[in-house]
């Protein structure tokens, strides 16, 4: 498997995207099964993948908050390779604030995708380095009783305005309004309460963990759901493992037809 950068394979990956039909004989690229079921988009017409780094106990940072890097570089260029793949990546609120992502493709070749966040209270700075103009769709969900935010005035960003619940905006709405701006091929990048929110909601077909050879022994949890009693009630997805260069390894958790349609 070729995990370098503008590699052959990795282009055939983004020639079957851009022409919404896998060409013959694509199966025998290596990168296929981690990348096909979302390069495929002729066979579906929306598809959602979630995508969380950890380490080997299930910690995404220290108790001080510190996370870069948990994972190696061959995670960093697969988060890319995903972003390259879809329409729009979706980051709460929270790790807009905290992490100050770009949310653009820059570790691999690809186009960068529209960037989403979810912030229902217009608490996000406007001076966010996702909101810069770069050519890409910037958008921002919002409850619809916010008035006023940080960032009103920012040229160009569009708005989404959706009913909160007592527990806060549902991901099938946020998909479907996504859906009706054309955005149906959707990365949920993070945080971690984003994206248990969306796998709690039946609402992802993928979710890739990567989960680096590290111990930290104390710290936020990568995945968190209402609780169950039985263990029949536990999700089962359909796994497949991939190592990648430098030790992690990444799951590919396939959830059957009761997750969210493809």
């Amino acid at each position: 498997m070729d995990w370098h950068r503008d590699s052959p394979q990795w282009s055939e990956i983004l020639a079957a995207a851009r022409n919404c039909t896998p060409p013959e004989g694509l199966g025998a690229n290596p990168l296929w099964p981690i990348y096909g079921p979302l390069a495929d988009r002729g066979s579906h017409q929306g598809f959602v993948i979630g995508q969380i780094g950890q380490s080997l106990d299930g910690r995404i940072a220290t108790p001080s908050g510190h996370s870069h890097y948990i994972n190696g570089s061959g995670a960093i260029l697969h988060l890319h390779r995903l972003r390259a793949l879809v329409d729009a990546v979706v980051v709460g609120v929270g790790t807009a604030v905290a992490d100050d992502p770009q949310l653009n493709v820059r570790h691999d070749s690809g186009p960068t995708p529209a960037r989403v966040i979810i912030d229902p209270s217009g608490r996000m700075s406007a001076r966010a380095k996702c909101l810069r103009d770069d050519g890409a769709r910037r958008i921002i969900i919002h409850s619809q009783d916010v008035a006023r935010t940080n960032y009103n005035t920012t040229p160009g960003v569009e708005y989404l305005r959706l009913t909160r619940l007592q527990d806060g905006i549902q991901p099938a709405e946020m998909l479907s309004a996504l859906a009706g701006i054309g955005l149906r091929h959707i990365l949920i990048e993070g945080g971690a309460l984003t994206l248990s929110r969306f796998l709690a909601a039946g609402c992802l077909n993928r979710l890739h963990v990567l989960v680096a050879p590290i111990i930290i022994g104390a710290g936020p949890i990568s995945i968190a759901l209402p609780p169950i009693t039985s263990l029949d009630d536990a999700l089962r997805p359909k796994v497949a493992t991939f190592v990648l260069p430098d030790g992690d390894v990444l799951f590919d958790c396939a959830f059957s037809d009761n997750r969210r349609s493809s």
